[in-house]
């Protein structure tokens, strides 16, 4: 019989973007593939629907993090101190037995994208982490370099495992008369749309629309942003869209443009990519480590780069089809099940230790 594996699911309070997504994927192929994992989630959640696919346990009477500083490690000392994997950039800071899952440190790299609560949060509670944790994980070789530098880690120390695309993200191109250029992500500094939409105004003679899903914040409180997208009818903000409507942005769009300055991972390439959407990313971070040579790669700092890499996608109807072929290679490279089979037997490696085990 196999050992329990307990997996917080706090993540299932909050909306599911890039970390939540991992969280979710990354445990929906654990509970397939191995019985022995528990799910263990606060009452109070955005997700009720998901808790029930993940079968997972409501414990505790506190939300957020007092749910995940207090109930979760009473409840697991009381169970004996299992493996809890942890994979949404937080956890129980004094429950050592514990896999860390942490997907970059933008809060670090990018303080002005956070407020400052989160920030001071992040700054106690991740080195506190890192100390505690008996295995860490981060998603790309970028992000592992920036832990290893950041807190002075061993390479040795720390894992990584994907991020990947759900098999659902298919090509579904319909006939439109659409044309237009995509843009997914959370909206925050660092992703870099300012920049975007500043390209966008410079393009000439083209007959296209933007169109930028994901949450909208207080970035676009900014004058001069403001006035760059109120100046031109052809921007639209579509918001957060379901899977089904992201699918068919993707599938249908001319290019999707990825400039940001700064990923962990950056999973909208891959899913564009999986969707028969040729790319435009920033060449910054770990995107090409991600998109290898998949892409267009395009200087994020350049507003006038930014609007000539996707000039040149648009005029070029051959290299878009190349991008195309490459793309859905590239995206075959990350699987979530491979994922999860890593992560898991990064559990069962902690589990034997713990027992005095060596596996043959």
């Amino acid at each position: 019989m196999e050992p329990e594996v307990f997996v917080n699911c706090r993540f299932l309070e909050k909306e599911i973007t890039g970390v939540q997504r991992y969280s979710l994927e990354i445990t929906r192929e654990l509970k397939t593939l191995y019985p022995a994992v528990t799910c263990l989630a606060p009452d109070q959640i955005l997700h009720p629907d998901l808790c029930e696919e993940l079968d997972a346990k409501v414990i505790g009477r506190h939300t957020g993090h007092l749910w995940e500083q207090l109930d979760l490690p009473v409840y697991l000392r009381s169970k004996g101190s299992p493996v809890l994997l942890n994979m949404g950039n937080s956890g129980p800071m004094f429950y050592g037995n514990s896999i860390v899952v942490i997907h970059d440190i933008a809060y670090e790299r990018y303080p002005d994208a956070f407020s400052l609560q989160y920030r001071l949060l992040y700054r106690i509670m991740v080195p506190r982490l890192l100390r505690s944790a008996k295995a860490i994980v981060t998603v790309s070789e970028f992000s592992k370099s920036e832990l290893v530098a950041r807190f002075n880690l061993s390479p040795d120390d720390v894992s990584v495992v994907h991020n990947a695309v759900r098999g659902v993200f298919r090509n579904q191109t319909a006939e439109s008369t659409e044309r237009y250029i995509l843009a997914v992500s959370s909206i925050n500094r660092q992703k870099n749309f300012h920049s975007l939409i500043q390209a966008f105004n410079r393009l000439r003679d083209v007959e296209v629309k933007l169109y930028i899903v994901g949450g909208f914040n207080r970035i676009f409180t900014d004058p001069v942003l403001k006035a760059e997208v109120t100046g031109n009818p052809n921007i639209v903000f579509k918001g957060r869209v379901s899977d089904g409507e992201l699918i068919s942005l993707y599938s249908n769009a001319l290019c999707f443009v990825f400039p940001s300055f700064y990923e962990g991972f950056g999973l909208p390439p891959i899913e564009a990519q999986s969707c028969g959407c040729p790319v435009v990313a920033s060449n910054a971070a770990s995107l090409p480590e991600i998109c290898a040579d998949s892409v267009v790669y395009c200087d994020p700092g350049s507003v006038d780069d930014i609007a000539q890499k996707i000039s040149m996608l648009l005029e070029h109807d051959e290299l878009r089809q190349e991008l195309v072929r490459k793309g859905f290679a590239n995206s075959r490279r990350f699987s979530w099940s491979r994922s999860a089979q890593k992560m898991y037997s990064i559990a069962r490696a902690m589990i034997d230790e713990n027992s005095g085990m060596v596996r043959s």
